[in-house]
């Protein structure tokens, strides 16, 4: 025979401070726990949405990142004739050769120096990552010193907007645009023409650090690749240019989870000992009762289920409050270091419903461990000593 849930309603509220207590407890636990994995999934999200499956990232063989590779022009009109690349409506190529740099700007809010990645393109960029169009102003003009900037330069750093001039590299530009890239890291970057970046910063004309190349789908991959693989001038690696993001976003997300994790179980800890606190505080004050049920026929099974019953539903409500507590945040720009090209990146906390749910599953687990050992000693106390006591 069941214990109405009523009765477990009615308990709770007589005993609300200890409820709520418990309650704000497995709250924080839940909060700072989602916290922690929005960020990581929101900077993974925005490294990720960079790339795209029909685009490929070609660098030097052995390069572990934009940054340490190296690709000269010949190599760059060999690459633009292999099999499997996509052409625009006038039969070019959609092959986009690009110089990576970094360049010190100071933050808005802290007015300290951050990198900021400056991307040298060309014209062709817009072919190959169809997610970019511009918001404000125009595109730059190739040879002169131009640039235009990613929607979260201008709100990140000071003096980078519209209109403005700056100078960086021995050279001064005029900033003529502002981009949208769907929420990527492009949104973080400046662009600027690649030859004249390869002047202001004195290196080769014909230099470049990698290659994007868009294909004509997803399946073309193999045959450019096998094409590559099989011309003796090229000593390339090719990569899917959204998985080539995801590595990148591996190390500070894997960091982000184990420390987000290892807070979220020393937080848990003291939730489990609040829920622990509450509920042999309930058994305490219920003996009587208790007593009173056993005796009129309820099991020790349904004494135990109750008291379970009631510590879940405690943690549910703080998983509920943490879970609203931490909405705000989704959507929120923080930024960070991209430990692969040392370089500032601003990114959107995500949280998602999944991650909700595992929230929701993590203060549920707090309120089981808190609440069997006070259940089972409910269940087991002698009816005879129980009513003695009182």
């Amino acid at each position: 025979m069941a214990i109405p849930i009523v009765y477990n309603l009615r308990s709770m509220r007589h005993r609300w401070v200890s409820a709520v207590v418990a309650v704000l407890g497995i709250a924080g636990t839940v909060g700072v726990f989602l916290a922690m994995l929005s960020m990581a999934r929101g900077f993974r999200a925005t490294l990720v949405s960079s790339g795209s499956h029909s685009n490929v990232l070609v660098r030097r063989s052995g390069a572990s990142s934009e940054m340490d590779s190296g690709i000269n022009l010949q190599q760059v009109q060999v690459l633009q004739d292999k099999p499997g690349i996509a052409r625009d409506s006038n039969g070019r190529p959609e092959v986009s050769p690009e110089v990576i740099v970094v360049a010190a700007f100071p933050l808005i809010t802290t007015g300290t120096d951050a990198n900021v990645q400056v991307r040298g393109v060309t014209e062709e960029v817009l072919q190959v990552r169809k997610n970019v169009h511009m918001l404000e102003g125009r595109f730059f003009q190739p040879g002169l010193a131009e640039l235009i900037i990613g929607k979260n330069v201008a709100s990140t750093y000071e003096g980078l907007e519209m209109g403005r001039q700056i100078a960086f590299g021995g050279g001064t530009w005029n900033v003529v645009g502002v981009f949208d890239a769907g929420g990527s890291a492009f949104d973080s970057e400046i662009w600027v023409d690649s030859r004249v970046l390869n002047q202001v910063y004195k290196r080769p004309d014909n230099l470049f650090q990698d290659v994007t190349v868009s294909l004509t789908s997803p399946a073309a991959f193999g045959q450019f690749k096998d094409s590559i693989t099989a011309d003796p001038t090229l000593t390339m690696q090719l990569d899917y240019e959204d998985e080539y993001y995801a590595r990148q976003s591996q190390v500070l997300t894997t960091l982000i989870t184990v420390l987000g994790t290892i807070v979220a179980l020393i937080m848990g800890i003291g939730a489990v000992i609040g829920a622990l606190n509450t509920m042999y505080s309930a058994v305490a004050e219920r003996s009587r009762e208790i007593a009173t049920m056993r005796a009129i026929g309820f099991g020790g099974g349904s004494i135990t289920i109750s008291f379970i019953f009631e510590a879940l539903l405690i943690a549910l409500i703080g998983g509920v409050v943490g879970c609203l507590a931490v909405l705000p945040l989704n959507g929120y720009t923080a930024g960070t270091m991209n430990m692969q090209t040392f370089s500032h990146l601003a990114f959107a906390f995500r949280i998602t419903l999944p991650l909700l749910g595992i929230g929701l599953i993590f203060a549920l687990l707090m309120g089981f461990v808190g609440g069997v050992p006070p259940a089972i000693r409910a269940a087991t106390r002698p009816i005879a000593t129980a009513l003695r006591e009182l």
